[in-house]
């Protein structure tokens, strides 16, 4: 039994880079172009007339959004055709946009013919190896979040472990009100206030109020504790 041909729809605006790909993908007899288009708009119309099996999509085409918004809107009433995105630079954001969108692959411009190759090949059998660069970041990225995480649990259970009285303190520093001004608010006197910043410390494990707010910002816990609350006024700014 013979194998499957894989059609391939190339969308790629610069003339020579798509030339390249019609090249290299007519040495292989497993693998057919069905067309090639020049815009996301184009790439978009001929995927609904082509049903090709593999889409190699740029980026940037009309704009730096085009292949993103082309991809977007191929999976969404496409979803059984593969796309592999192509790019001459790999930044986060953009790697992780793709895979969010349900890219397959993603691959610089300048790869060797053979790894385009299986590029194609290994998204048609739902293989996908992804390169080592891209898959560097992936993990950074996971590794990432599950830190955040983490951070992000232990922190909250240090929360339930604050009186009212603590938690209010903390709510008033995350909005920026300094150790005097809360005094006056609370009406309570300078060292009952410090009594009350070193527990919350002490809790945290942090050496100062700066270290704290910086970690509870960062895991934007203000926001959560203001729909929690919702009493406390926002510190207007005098400036």
């Amino acid at each position: 039994m013979s194998e499957p041909i894989i059609k391939v729809l190339i969308v790629e605006d610069d003339n020579l880079i798509a030339k390249r790909y019609q090249m290299i993908l007519s040495k292989d007899p497993q693998i057919a172009c069905v067309g090639r288009a020049a815009s996301g708009y184009e790439g978009t119309m001929l995927a609904a007339l082509y049903r090709p099996d593999i889409i190699l999509m740029d980026i940037e085409l009309e704009d730096k959004q085009a292949g993103m918004r082309a991809t977007s809107e191929i999976l969404a009433y496409m979803p059984e055709i593969k796309v592999v995105m192509l790019t001459v630079c790999e930044t986060d954001d953009a790697v992780f946009r793709a895979f969010e969108l349900g890219v397959t692959n993603y691959l610089l411009k300048n790869m060797p013919a053979d790894a385009i190759l299986s590029a194609v090949k290994d998204a048609y059998y739902d293989m996908p190896s992804l390169h080592a660069n891209i898959a560097g970041k992936i993990t950074r990225e996971f590794k990432r979040i599950k830190t955040a995480e983490d951070s992000l649990l232990r922190n909250f259970h240090i929360l339930t472990m604050l009186t009212p009285t603590e938690l209010e303190v903390l709510d008033l520093l995350l909005k920026d009100y300094n150790r005097q001004e809360i005094c006056k608010m609370r009406h309570v006197e300078p060292s009952t206030l410090k009594s009350q910043v070193h527990s919350i410390l002490k809790k945290f494990g942090k050496d100062s109020v700066q270290e704290v707010t910086a970690v509870l910002r960062e895991l934007h816990i203000p926001e959560i504790l203001a729909q929690r609350k919702g009493s406390l006024p926002v510190r207007q700014s005098t400036e």
